[in-house]
């Protein structure tokens, strides 16, 4: 069971990955999108966005720099204080992720416009964010110092994988459930990008940094341009 949950599952969802997301930029490559839903409703979308997206940016470059640089982790957290701190700080972005994720989803389910333009797999990204943020938030607050072990038995485990040469004697030998969840939900998630909005972040516009602003103009007089709040639905039509 081990090796199917992390050698075979591993290697599939990175496989399902790379060919997905190349299928879907060459053949659909105008389905490729976030979607934003701004328009429709800002409010929550602008506190929840904010709160899951710097929670969940700088966790993923805190467990970036674990993987790269587990030395340097080693010998940072090697003195209590700064451990601690790193600990805490840690947790409190993924709280920050976590009570994000839950306003934008609360947004999903009670905005009737956004209702609209939501589909299965917006859903499906919100089961699996959820469980990967809870797992890993019970993992820090069960399995403390999260930052040394983590640079101590999860980086060789994710570098054999990398380079072809699995090793899960370290991730075998782990009593923690939530930890084995936590990675799951990690691949799961990588897995399932080419059938998601997070298509996006991989042809994300880097041109827009330096290209230049687009000059709108317009050709009508703001002022007597008439604002209607009244919606009626129209007569049923009568076609068969």
């Amino acid at each position: 069971m081990d090796y199917l949950l992390f050698v075979v599952f591993p290697y599939t969802s990175l496989a399902i990955f790379l060919i997905g997301s190349i299928y879907r930029y060459k053949n659909r490559a105008f389905s490729v999108s976030s979607l934003s839903s701004q328009f429709l409703e800002g409010k929550k979308l602008f506190l929840g966005s904010q709160l899951f997206h710097w929670g969940l940016l700088i966790l993923f470059f805190g467990h970036l720099i674990a993987f790269l640089f587990p030395a340097s982790v080693l010998l940072w957290t090697g003195q209590p204080v700064r451990l601690l701190i790193l600990e805490i700080t840690a947790f409190v972005f993924g709280l920050s992720a976590f009570f994000g994720l839950m306003l934008l989803i609360y947004r999903r389910l009670t905005d009737r416009r956004v209702q609209m333009v939501t589909n299965k797999m917006d859903f499906v990204v919100y089961i699996v964010l959820l469980v990967q943020i809870i797992s890993g938030l019970v993992v820090a607050y069960t399995s403390r110092w999260g930052s040394a072990w983590f640079a101590a038995f999860l980086t060789p485990y994710l570098r054999s994988i990398f380079v072809f040469d699995p090793q899960i004697d370290a991730i075998s030998s782990v009593t923690s459930l939530s930890l084995k969840i936590h990675v799951i939900a990690a691949f799961s998630l990588i897995g399932i990008i080419p059938f998601t909005r997070f298509m996006h972040f991989l042809v994300y516009p880097l041109d827009y940094t330096w290209r230049s602003y687009q000059q709108v103009m317009w050709n009508w007089n703001r002022k007597r341009i008439r604002v209607s709040k009244a919606h009626r639905q129209g007569h049923k039509s009568r076609n068969n």
